[in-house]
């Protein structure tokens, strides 16, 4: 039956009443109450579908009263009854006026209204398999999710290192004190290493599940430096800062200071270079290295000339001393025999030395040529062959250069500015032995003394 058949199946029944003395108002056929309910609700019909779960084109049908549309009578009810309580619209009598319109010859008894409660009671939560293993694979999803963040963050980030004992970098500790706990706190696991200058390898400690250490140092007197850092062991990332702790040890005002050279030792040669002098010492604001001429080593073993003149009785230089009281400086002297005396002395005035008795013994010629106060150009010939790294064109040498050479027994030099040229032989400093801007060559064949030759 199409949708005019059932509005003049209605119409006839509507007359028939009024036939009968009845008075009623024109009925509006189902789909347009159901058109009429929507439009008055507000919405489209896929608001309608998103709501009810009902395709948009089953509800089209319904409001076109094109039934063939719908899927079958069983679904049609359910729709139409959805639909129904969706729009505020009587389910009961939508169906009952869905019937009449379809030309139904059994009409349903009415069904009997019963009062709506206020609130329908909400069923309980059910968990099936289902749910439960989507929440158990939800809560393992965010777990991985939050382990690769924690991850990724600290594999970003380099540890942290604060210190909680001493509370502030530079302290002061009793006289009597030789030994310290430090402790701090940094990332669980950790590698903190702890290093003193003057200390090749550091101290290391690992740090607890819950980040905090702790390790002893020894001290001694006088200032004692620390430089702590940490290195996360997965990642290979060192803290971005180096905590800088002082602890002082106060000196005894009586104590002399104490006075140690690892070098040179005692009645030690050496041969072309400048003599290493160091040790270490305590309680000693200064340290000061001299050296007295003893005399001549003797001439070279089958060589005759003369010898060169001797060097001033008495050479000083003032050594720095080290945050750890180490001390380190070269001691240019030139040949002969020399007493090498270290004194250290504190601010109160004390000293304390030990003296080392060393020869100097230049083996073959060792020649060092210097330009001052403008370039000169060179050639240099060492035991008859000319020096490689000259060349045979020779080079021009800026001024202030220093350039080495070592024979076995002669080296000639040939300048273009026998002025600006000096040269220091075997440890000893002869200067310019010309004239600025005059050309000439000079011979070194120690012991003898320099000659000038005519090589071009």
């Amino acid at each position: 039956m199409t949708t005019r058949d059932q509005l003049k199946r209605a119409v006839g029944i509507d007359r028939s009443e009024a036939g009968r003395g009845v008075a009623t108002e024109p009925v509006s056929s189902l789909p347009e109450r159901l058109y009429a309910a929507r439009d008055r609700k507000g919405v489209d019909l896929y608001r309608a579908e998103r709501d009810t779960k009902i395709r948009a084109r089953y509800l089209g049908a319904l409001e076109r009263g094109d039934y063939k549309e719908l899927p079958g009578a069983v679904y049609t009810k359910g729709f139409l009854r959805n639909y129904a309580l969706y729009l505020g619209l009587d389910p009961d009598d939508v169906l009952l006026q869905w019937r009449r319109e379809r030309g139904d010859s059994k009409e349903s008894p009415p069904a009997i209204v019963v009062p709506r409660p206020i609130a329908t009671p909400r069923k309980g939560l059910s968990f099936s398999p289902g749910l439960v293993v989507a929440a158990l694979l939800t809560v393992v999803i965010v777990a991985f999710g939050v382990y690769l963040g924690v991850q990724v963050l600290r594999f970003a980030k380099p540890p942290t290192i604060a210190m909680t004992q001493p509370t502030t970098a530079v302290i002061d500790v009793d006289e009597s004190t030789t030994k310290y706990t430090l402790e701090g706190v940094t990332l669980p696991g950790a590698t903190v290493s702890i290093l003193t200058p003057g200390q090749q390898q550091p101290f290391q400690v690992t740090a607890t599940s819950d980040g905090t250490w702790a390790y002893e140092v020894g001290l001694r007197r006088g200032r004692n430096q620390f430089d702590i850092s940490a290195v996360d062991p997965d990642t290979g990332k060192k803290s971005e800062q180096t905590v800088h702790l002082f602890i002082t040890v106060p000196f005894l005002q009586i104590e002399a200071p104490t006075l140690t050279v690892d070098q040179p030792s005692e009645g030690a040669s050496f041969e072309n270079g400048a003599i290493p002098v160091g040790g270490k010492t305590t309680n000693a604001s200064s340290v000061v290295i001299s050296a007295a001429y003893l005399g001549p080593s003797g001439p070279d073993p089958g060589k005759g000339g003369a010898t060169p003149a001797p060097p001033p009785p008495l050479l000083s230089v003032r050594a720095s001393v080290g945050d750890d009281g180490t001390y380190n400086t070269p001691f240019e002297l030139t040949a002969g025999r020399w007493a090498i005396t270290v004194t250290a002395s504190s601010t109160e005035g004390k000293t304390t030395a030990l003296t080392r008795n060393v020869t100097v013994l230049y083996k073959g010629v060792n020649l060092v040529v210097t330009t001052k106060g403008g370039r000169a150009w060179i050639k240099v010939w060492v035991d008859g062959k000319i020096d490689p790294r000259i060349g045979a064109a020779g080079q021009v040498i800026a001024s202030g250069k220093t350039l080495t050479f070592t024979g076995r027994d002669r080296i000639e030099v040939r300048t273009g500015s026998s002025g600006v040229t000096n040269f220091t032989l075997n440890g000893t400093w002869l200067g310019a032995l010309g004239k600025s801007g005059v050309p000439e060559t000079w011979l070194f064949a120690p012991p003898a003394p320099p000659v000038k030759t005519q090589r071009p």
